[in-house]
């Protein structure tokens, strides 16, 4: 008699499950666990505090009222408490790290924006066309021709939020219906 494999897996499991059958409790009367949520009764001693905070809390004391001149008897106004007045002791400091920092911002010629890629291909006459096209219906757009051999690119814009780059993009598909949304870093306009 020849056992395949998978006959001879089960022969032997067999007396296995017979062992956890015997061992199994045999009385099926017990009421299952009670696995629900009992709903949760807000009382003012369930959500106070153990022990007294009252010693930490803050005490104000209201200033002592002095005799009030005739003048402020006769009005029905409150009184006017004194309100301290703001030192200049950090303005100075303040102002000279926001001189810095603008200082520091003039610098900075490059950020990470969006171009628009408006073609890509081995044909330098139909980059140069794609480019008149989208020059003379948008002279502010900025165009850059990078050419990596064989390959034209021609990348129109410099966008730093994606908002802009896609109404850059809706411009540009007029004349490409295959242009794209590219990440790389762009060049910030710093003419006020």
């Amino acid at each position: 008699m020849i056992l395949r494999f998978p006959n001879a897996v089960l022969l032997l499991s067999l007396p296995l499950l017979a062992a956890c059958a015997a061992t199994a409790p045999t009385t099926r009367a017990q009421a299952p666990a009670d696995t629900t949520r009992k709903p949760v009764v807000a009382t003012a001693a369930a959500s106070a505090p153990t022990e007294d905070v009252a010693k930490y809390r803050p005490v104000f004391t209201l200033p002592a009222a002095g005799p009030t001149p005739p003048a402020a008897a006769k009005s029905t106004a409150p009184a006017r408490t004194t309100v301290p007045l703001p030192t200049n002791q950090v303005n100075a400091q303040v102002e000279q790290r926001l001189r810095d920092q603008a200082f520091t911002n003039q610098n900075v010629k490059y950020a990470s924006g969006y171009r628009v890629r408006a073609y890509l291909g081995l044909e330098r006459d139909q980059v140069m066309s794609i480019r008149r096209q989208i020059i003379s219906r948008y002279p502010d757009e900025t165009d850059y021709i990078t050419f990596k051999q064989p390959v034209y690119r021609l990348y129109v814009g410099d966008y730093t939020s994606k908002l802009d780059a896609a109404r850059g993009l809706a411009r540009v598909r007029q004349f490409v219906p295959r242009a794209e949304l590219e990440p790389m870093q762009v060049l910030l306009d710093k003419t006020p």
